[in-house]
């Protein structure tokens, strides 16, 4: 079941993805994508999420912040933390290179019943709460 869910998922990543238009590494979307997802995101979450120290995911930081896709805010409570958020081209960037394009997706959809479409959006809220 594992291994026909990934095979299942990864055909329609393939077949459905936006096309990448952003030079980013896998790293860096990683990353973009846990700013999104968490609540507060600091260095130290990253660099523990990574698997890598903190210098580096300091110098990853560094370069969204470059590029214009995340900005860094010190803490009211306590200054000596900084969280990080994504701006909003840091959020175009994530859909483009995480999202299924919308019109590929929707002719595919377009292709099945109503209720096997029901079916389908049930089954990814189902998986998608599991997996928190």
């Amino acid at each position: 079941m594992i291994k026909d869910i990934n095979n299942y998922f990864t055909t329609i990543f393939y077949h459905l993805h936006t096309k990448h238009e952003d030079s980013i590494s896998h790293q860096s979307v990683r990353i973009l994508q846990m700013i999104q997802k968490e609540v507060e995101v600091t260095v130290r979450d990253i660099a523990e999420l990574l698997n890598i120290s903190h210098n580096t995911a300091s110098e990853h930081i560094k370069k969204l912040e470059r590029n214009g896709w995340v900005k860094k805010e010190r803490d009211i409570d306590d200054q000596r933390k900084v969280h990080i958020h994504l701006t909003t081209e840091g959020l175009l960037v994530l859909k483009k290179n995480t999202e299924l394009d919308e019109k590929k997706l929707q002719f595919a959809l377009n292709q099945l019943t109503e209720e096997e479409q029901r079916m389908i959006l049930e089954a990814f809220s189902l998986l998608s709460e599991v997996a928190k």
